[in-house]
């Protein structure tokens, strides 16, 4: 059993236990002490700690990390740009710090704030270069070949990586905030390469598929020209670029796009065609214009007689150009009457034939002609001509 006094000491000692405030723990002999173990953190150098800001000097801040003494960062560990040390932080604030020694010549614990950020802005990296996220940074340097850029750490964006097209003046990106892609990490070297043309042709391709989604064959649209090439003419359609084929520019014939088109020009066209796979679309100009050709051929009807020159000789038949630069074709089968080998035995360059319309093909731009059927017709109408005289001569004579 135990005494009444060794009872009152046990009841005291709880009374006392439940009174204690945080940081403070009962000896063995029942007195109330600091409580070091659970209050004082442990750390080593290199670990990273957080604390919370108690006072802010001209050249160093103070910070509670709940060690034995406050931590200090010097005004050089504050940031990697040189910057009022109240720019960056203000008292109350929690940071995360850098252990870089526990005790200096003074006995203080030395923090730095930016070896802390560089730490976490490396992990922030690997992870975006992993899960193909975008990290911002601002331009702060232009280097040979690129954009140098503070993203937590020194990047390096290529100047040929900037844009969808290569930029040659750089300094217009000075100080700029940019978003980009991590394409090339390398932490042991501290080495992050960028590219912003990544991010650049990914919004692109969404962009293509939205703009592809309203686009229909036939439809007109407008746009601005942005390159011209040989075989044609590349249109931005704002989002997308659409091609117009050189034979789809002009309804007449042009040996180049650049006789028609200039760059930065606006123009409507017409869609012909849609390829969502490949994200293409075939455009024409010609389209969206009256075809002189076929109002030169407006009174023009199946039957007429065409007179008109010979200025090609081919071996399946016969060019001719009649009424303001129409040509039609005289096919082989076509020239004579009688069975024709090589058109150049009936016919020669520059001769003036007398032919017959058979065909128009509206969509192919191609006139039919006949010499043939004009003999034809010809010998039909003698022969109801002759007829015709007969009868009339008849009729003339008196009767006996």
């Amino acid at each position: 059993m135990h005494s009444v006094l060794e009872v009152l000491y046990v009841i005291g000692a709880e009374k006392k236990k439940d009174q204690l405030e945080e940081g403070y723990k009962l000896s063995p002999s029942g007195e109330i002490v600091p409580d070091y173990d659970n209050t004082i953190k442990y750390f080593k150098e290199g670990d990273v700690i957080k604390g919370t800001v108690i006072r802010i000097e001209r050249d160093e801040v103070l910070v509670d990390v709940g060690y034995k003494s406050e931590g200090v960062i010097p005004q050089k560990e504050l940031s990697i740009k040189p910057q009022n040390p109240k720019d960056i932080c203000e008292v109350g604030e929690e940071i995360a710090t850098l252990v870089m020694q526990k005790e200096d010549s003074e006995g203080r614990l030395i923090l730095s704030k930016k070896r802390a950020d560089y730490e976490k802005s490396w992990d922030d990296i690997e992870k975006a270069s992993k899960e193909n996220c975008t990290v911002k940074g601002t331009v702060i340097e232009i280097v040979r070949g690129g954009l140098i850029l503070n993203i937590g750490v020194r990047s390096f964006l290529p100047a040929s990586l900037i844009d969808l097209n290569r930029k040659k003046d750089l300094s217009q990106y000075m100080d700029q905030e940019l978003e980009c892609k991590v394409i090339e990490i390398n932490r042991s070297r501290n080495n992050v390469v960028l590219s912003r043309k990544a991010l650049l042709t990914d919004d692109r391709q969404s962009e293509k598929k939205e703009v592809l989604e309203k686009f229909e064959v036939g439809k007109k649209v407008k746009g601005k020209v942005s390159s011209i090439v040989d075989f044609g003419a590349f249109v931005d359609l704002g989002g997308i670029d659409g091609l117009i084929h050189i034979s789809e520019i002009s309804w007449e014939h042009i040996n180049h796009p650049s006789e028609v088109l200039t760059i930065e020009q606006e123009v409507e066209v017409a869609i012909l065609d849609i390829d969502k796979e490949k994200s293409r679309v075939s455009l024409g100009l010609k389209q969206t214009q009256d075809d002189p050709w076929k109002e030169k051929l407006k009174g023009f009807e199946i039957g007429n007689k065409i007179k008109g020159k010979v200025t090609k000789i081919l071996p399946f038949g016969v060019f001719i150009e009649f009424n303001d630069n129409l040509e039609g074709l005289i096919h082989i089968s076509e020239l004579a009457s009688k069975r024709v080998t090589n058109p150049k035995d009936v016919v020669e360059i520059g001769q003036e034939l007398e032919t017959e319309l058979m065909g128009i093909d509206l969509s192919r731009r191609r006139i039919s002609l006949s010499v043939k059927q004009l003999e034809k017709d010809k010998k039909v109408e003698d022969k109801q001509e002759a007829k015709t005289a007969e009868v009339a001569e008849k009729e003339e004579k008196p009767t006996e």
